[in-house]
């Protein structure tokens, strides 16, 4: 059963290609992902590598986990399951709609002029 494996401190340079063929020295690779930032397109500095068997994810965490890497310190271990995080609410809580303000005529309220 394939076991998924947390990289953390890559160097931002780092292709997946480069990952991959890195724990491949410790076994068969069945996937290897950096995350990206969705904004800016550039690599958060982590990503996952999916191990095929529970032995060979052992001896990548063992042969990286602690070692330089691209002149960065790695920190290997099993990835948990990813939390559930409540969705943004751009709102901000419950500020309501139009305060129709007495200030300022046709603002819309707080004397602010567009």
């Amino acid at each position: 059963m394939a076991k998924k494996l947390y990289v953390g401190g890559l160097p931002y340079s780092t292709t997946e290609d480069e990952l991959r063929e890195a724990f491949s020295q410790a076994g068969a690779v069945e996937s290897a992902s950096i995350i990206m930032d969705r904004m800016t397109g550039r690599s958060k500095g982590f990503g996952f590598v999916e191990m095929t068997s529970d032995e060979d994810a052992q001896k990548g965490i063992d042969l990286w986990n602690g070692k330089d890497f691209g002149g960065r310190t790695l920190t290997v271990n099993e990835a948990r399951p990813m939390e559930e995080r409540p969705k943004n609410n751009f709102r901000g809580g419950d500020r309501g709609g139009y305060s129709g303000g007495g200030r300022g005529g046709n603002t819309g309220g707080g004397g602010r002029s567009w």
